[in-house]
């Protein structure tokens, strides 16, 4: 109860800063601006301002405010200024905060069904996952969310995340016993268990000092994430396993999109869609160029054999009965997909 109290409190302070930033927008030196936004909207980005996702999300805002003619202004505030995913998702069922990109990850704790999507080990390759989202089936995930008070808009991509470490991870022997850092994921931290490690579950932020400090011993994300933490200089081997394509989502609160018109819900729909295709393209260019800035340090890299990638698969089986059990028909939908 006084978790859900101190949300509304969170979610009336975001109302009252959007109001004085309306009120910047509508003010130019002493005069009023001609035809005022009629809704301002907060979207939350845990990234920096150049990540991909934040680029993302800033074509979606301009898209919105050119294609409804400057009646609906969506404010992008990145960095996790509006706070973490899993706080934010929570903020958005009571309409503090308007829209958001979060990790599936992340979406997931609240929205179980979705865990299949995320199942370690489970596409070959990029193209496989872009098949399954862009498709019936990737618009039935992105329902259901609407039942816990989301609205899904679009895909995004995150890339594939890898383990890099202290020393190398070549073979499944390697991997146990190490302490891995992961993100805030039941999911993720029974994957790490099940290769035989230790799950160490800390904020983003803090991986840096905690590879320096040999608080772990490893992490696992993506090449944009490694390079732009600059983790890449306490961690020196990194190691491709694509454990896991876990994409992202663009999301909006269902007590806002409920009280938006039909006609402004297909502009958002639209607009969210188009601003994930840039997205992705933006994410490829960024994917290449944080590689070649690592690879550049002297970085070591490793890729797993077909046959140790197996063994790392095979180790997943009870991960996929846990997270799956009732859904192990649709797991194997995916995987044939």
């Amino acid at each position: 109860m006084k978790r859900k109290v101190l949300i509304i409190i969170v979610a009336l302070i975001l109302i009252v800063t959007v109001a004085l930033s309306v009120s910047l927008l509508i003010f130019k030196s002493g005069k009023a601006v001609e035809n005022p936004p009629e809704y301002v909207f907060l979207y939350a980005e845990n990234q920096t301002e150049d990540y991909p996702t934040t680029l993302g999300a800033n074509r979606f805002a301009d898209l919105v405010y050119e294609r409804t003619g400057g009646r609906i202004k969506v404010l992008v505030k990145y960095e996790a200024e509006l706070g973490s995913e899993s706080e934010v998702i929570e903020q958005m069922s009571y309409g503090g905060i308007a829209f958001a990109r979060v990790s599936l990850s992340q979406l997931a704790e609240f929205v179980p069904e979705m865990n299949v999507l995320q199942m370690p080990y489970l596409y070959t390759d990029s193209e496989h996952m872009w098949r399954v989202l862009s498709g019936e089936l990737g618009d039935e995930f992105l329902s259901k969310p609407e039942s816990y008070g989301i609205v899904g808009l679009s895909w995004y991509d995150a890339g594939a995340r890898n383990f890099y470490s202290v020393k190398p991870i070549e073979t499944l022997e390697d991997i146990q016993g190490m302490n891995i850092r992961v993100q805030e994921s039941a999911m993720m931290a029974d994957m790490v268990s099940a290769l035989g490690a230790n799950p160490s579950k800390i904020v983003y932020s803090e991986v840096y000092s905690a590879l320096e400090q040999g608080i772990v011993d490893g992490a696992e994300n993506n090449w944009p994430s490694y390079e732009s933490m600059r983790h890449y200089k306490v961690a020196r081997y990194y190691t491709i396993d694509e454990h896991t394509r876990v994409p992202e989502l663009q999301i909006c609160s269902k007590a806002i999109w409920d009280n938006l018109e039909e006609a402004d819900r297909k502009i958002i729909s639209d607009c969210a869609r188009e601003s994930a295709l840039y997205e992705r393209r933006l994410w490829a260019e960024r994917e290449k160029s944080s590689r070649k800035v690592a690879e550049d340090s002297g970085i070591t890299v490793i890729e797993l054999s077909p046959k140790e990638k197996a063994r790392f698969r095979e180790a997943m089986s009870e991960v996929y009965t846990k997270y799956c059990g009732d859904q192990m028909d649709m797991l194997q939908k995916i995987m044939d997909y």
